[in-house]
């Protein structure tokens, strides 16, 4: 048996790459502070349509965050993450259709319709 002595790497004085661990637990406190800008956000006192931009625009850098770290995408194939974002694609289409078909107005009983329909033609 014999000792095998690596030989030293000039300017190496320990540095090594952080662990998966450690990028999680970085990324999770990332998280925690972009969920506390969020909260806060929505108690300010701005413009509506910027507190909805801004709360869009975080949770997509969350949603992105989240897919590539602790889903692994950012280690997986490339081919594997292309097929992610096909079905996220299919998966938004699908919700935006239902949406659009299921309006406000649509999930209003029938009977209830025909009471509105008659109360508007007895109010002409």
């Amino acid at each position: 048996m014999s000792a095998t002595t690596h030989p030293a790497v000039p300017g190496d004085h320990g540095h090594h790459e952080a662990s998966k661990f450690h990028i999680f637990v970085q990324l999770a406190m990332i998280l925690a502070v972009i969920t506390g800008v969020e909260i806060v956000l929505i108690y300010l006192p701005l413009v509506r349509w910027f507190i909805v931009t801004s709360l869009v625009v975080l949770s997509l850098v969350k949603f992105l965050l989240v897919i590539f770290i602790f889903m692994h995408l950012k280690w997986d194939k490339l081919f594997c993450t292309i097929l992610f974002f096909i079905g996220l694609v299919l998966a938004t289409g699908t919700v935006g259709a239902l949406m659009a078909i299921f309006t406000a107005k649509d999930s209003i009983p029938l009977k209830a319709q025909e009471i509105y329909a008659e109360r508007a033609a007895e109010a002409k």
